[in-house]
C-alpha cells in the first residue's frame, strides 16, 4: 500500500505524457461538444416556449448537458488505452516489475478525471460566450468539475475493465456504441424531465449520467446545493462499484497471462 501512490502519481504523468504527444486527439474529442452547443443550442432553442420547459435559454440548460456527455463518452473510450497496452506487452512487462498493482488500474481511472476537468473548463467558458451563465460563481464550477471527474473515473474504470476481460477493441467498441447513447437520451442531458415519457423518466432515475446531468445543472444555477451533494454521493458509490469490477476483472487477466 506505502507504493500505491508513488506508483499511481507516476503512471498517471506517463498517461499525461501519452495525451499530449498526441495533441490532435485532445481537438478532437472538442470538436463534438463544440457542435452540441453551437447547432443543436441555435437549433433547439425555441424549444423554451414548450409549457413545462425549465428556464428561458436553452444554451443555459444544454451546457451543462455537454459538458456531462462529453465526460461520458470520452471516458468510456479508455479501455482503448489498456487495450493497446496488451497488444504491445507494456500490461505484461510491468506486471514483471514491483510496481503496485492496483495503480496500473488507479492511474488510467485519475488521468481520465483529469482530461474531463480541463474539457469541462472550456466547455464552461464556450458556454459562457454562446450565453450561458453560471450563477452558482466558482463554488458551481468546482461542483460541476467534480460531478464530471467522478462520472469520468466511474466510467473509465468500467471501460478498462471490460478492455481487460474482452482484449479486443472492436468488442469494446460495439459495447460502447450499443450503450453511449442510450444512457446519454436517457437523462435530461437535452430534455427537461417533465416532457419525457413516464418511461424514460423512470429509467432516468437510475442512470448515473443522468445523476451528473441533474447535479451539474443545480450547481451551475447555484440552487439546491444539498441535492447536488446527494448526487455527488451517488456518484462516489457508483465510482466504488466500478472500481471494483475493474479490480476483479484486472485479477482475472492476471490469473489468465
Amino acid at each position: 500500500m506505502m507504493t500505491f501512490f508513488p506508483d499511481t502519481y507516476h503512471l498517471t504523468l506517463r498517461h499525461i505524457r501519452t495525451t499530449l504527444r498526441i495533441p490532435i486527439w485532445i481537438f478532437v474529442t472538442l470538436t463534438q461538444p463544440v457542435i452540441w452547443l453551437t447547432l443543436y443550442g441555435q437549433l433547439f432553442q425555441r424549444v423554451v416556449e414548450i409549457p413545462g420547459f425549465e428556464g428561458d435559454s436553452y444554451i443555459q440548460f444544454l451546457t451543462p448537458g455537454v459538458i456531462i456527455m462529453t465526460a461520458f463518452f470520452g471516458s468510456a473510450w479508455a479501455g482503448m488505452g489498456i487495450i493497446e497496452d496488451l497488444q504491445h506487452g507494456v500490461i505484461d512487462r510491468m506486471l514483471a516489475t514491483p510496481v503496485n498493482r492496483a495503480s496500473l488500474i488507479a492511474a488510467r481511472v485519475v488521468h481520465a478525471s483529469l482530461t474531463v476537468a480541463i474539457q469541462s473548463i472550456i466547455i464552461i467558458v464556450l458556454g459562457m460566450v454562446l450565453g450561458a451563465s453560471v450563477p452558482g460563481g466558482v463554488p458551481g464550477v468546482l461542483a460541476i468539475l467534480l460531478l464530471g471527474a467522478l462520472l469520468g473515473a466511474g466510467f473509465s474504470a468500467i471501460s478498462n475493465g471490460v478492455a481487460l476481460l474482452t482484449r479486443r477493441e472492436e468488442t469494446l467498441i460495439a459495447i460502447i456504441n450499443f450503450f453511449g447513447l442510450p444512457l446519454v437520451f436517457l437523462s435530461t442531458a437535452f430534455m427537461a424531465s417533465d416532457l419525457m415519457p413516464d418511461w424514460i423518466r423512470f429509467l432516468a432515475q437510475g442512470n448515473p449520467v443522468n445523476w451528473a446531468v441533474n447535479g451539474a445543472r443545480d450547481a451551475m444555477v447555484g440552487e439546491n446545493w444539498a441535492t447536488t451533494w446527494a448526487y455527488v454521493a451517488l456518484l462516489s458509490a457508483f465510482v466504488l462499484v466500478a472500481g471494483f469490477f475493474s479490480t476483479q476483472a484486472f485479477r482475472i487477466y492476471q490469473r489468465s497471462a
